[in-house]
């Protein structure tokens, strides 16, 4: 009677593993510093996470290539997707029923537009992302055929986080630089954005359905650009300038492509509201300071790379910033929240939580 209850609870478990796998969806991820899991491991750059004290905090203690202490986006996007992280896509891991996770094209220091990012050399462009998720592609139809290829892009959830080094590591890399040169910050705004256009219809061409757009953060707030550009404290109001110019520009283009497409397939996702949010009050969210790194050195921490020789706070999660331009795992762990079930004012037209709920009834 007991070997009997014992395999009648094996076999629920089992199909219920089932059930949540055939549930679970692919994870898509595209982008810059903010959602790379190791790509830029595997390249000659100098924009790397690979050493001490990155990681301190993930489950290994080890530097995974990720700029974070622990976890960063995808890792817990894909908790609450209830799927494993999807491999960097460069892996030698991503292969066989691992592609079926989903996979990871973002690299480190890349932009909208294939200048910017050029002082890290050799780095994983926007195009280049979106010719490896062909290739993907390809891969996963000899492994499961081309209509079930289709399916699972369809259906995944996709990840695009790109455009705030357009600001800090193009146009205002340097005073006077060639972009600025080039073109007014209005004028520049408009130049990036028809570029991102072409990028996110070309991941529409390539099959993706459902993709969480993120703007930029506040730019001028980040402990590297009040290192550089603030004795106060204070936000830097040339890059919140830009943030403020750009991100309802964004906004609105995402609106007119799924007016155009006739499905909401952008979601424009505020993250310069969610970031100012902890921001503005550190302390109601938990944090000690929103402008000090908890790894850096000079002033705010801002200064250079997150190093074996940096200052390192004890405690990471009493700080909104990990190193002079990334949160916190603490902090992004309240981006994701809002990203699931914020409002329109954090997720427009609608949060993660209600695509999810609305796609289990389609």
């Amino acid at each position: 009677m007991e070997t009997s209850f014992v395999l009648l609870a094996s076999l629920i478990v089992a199909i219920g593993s089932l059930a949540t796998h055939s549930e679970a969806r692919a994870f898509f991820v595209f982008g810059d510093s903010l959602v790379d899991n190791g790509n830029n491991n595997y390249l000659a750059t100098t924009a790397r996470a690979d050493s001490p004290p990155y990681g301190i905090d993930y489950p290994t203690r080890q530097p995974t290539g990720r700029f974070s202490n622990g976890l960063n986006l995808p890792d817990i996007l894909s908790e609450q997707l209830g799927t494993e992280s999807p491999l960097p896509y460069l892996s030698p891991k991503l292969k066989g029923q691992n592609l079926l996770v989903g996979a990871n094209f973002a690299s480190a220091g890349i932009g909208i537009l294939n200048d910017t990012g050029f002082q890290f050399l050799n780095v994983i462009r926007m195009y280049r992302q979106l010719q490896y998720f062909e290739q993907y592609q390809q891969q996963v139809s000899k492994l499961i055929g081309p209509a079930q290829t289709n399916q699972l892009v369809n259906q995944a959830v996709v990840l695009i986080t790109v455009g705030g080094n357009d600001f800090v590591n193009n146009y205002y890399l340097v005073p006077f630089s060639s972009r600025s040169r080039q073109f007014s910050l209005p004028d520049y705004i408009l130049f990036v954005l028809s570029e991102y256009e072409k990028l996110l219809m070309r991941l529409y061409e390539l099959g993706a359905r459902r993709v969480l757009v993120t703007g930029t953060g506040p730019m001028g707030c980040v402990p590297a650009e009040l290192a550089m550009r603030s004795r106060t404290g204070s936000c830097d109001p040339e890059l919140q300038r830009a943030a403020g110019l750009y991100n309802p520009q964004l906004n609105q283009l995402l609106s007119a492509l799924n007016s155009d497409i006739g499905a909401n397939v952008f979601i424009a996702v505020n993250t310069e509201r969610m970031n100012n949010d902890f921001i503005s009050d550190p302390r109601a969210y938990g944090f000690v300071t929103s402008k000090v790194a908890c790894c850096g050195q000079g002033p705010f921490n801002g200064l250079g790379l997150c190093t074996p020789l940096s200052n390192l706070c004890p405690n990471r999660s009493l700080y909104a910033f990990w190193d002079p331009f990334h949160p916190s795992e603490r902090a992004n762990r309240f981006i994701v929240q809002q990203i699931m079930t914020g409002s329109n004012l954090y997720m427009n037209p609608m949060n993660l939580s209600s695509i999810l709920a609305m796609d289990s009834w389609a």
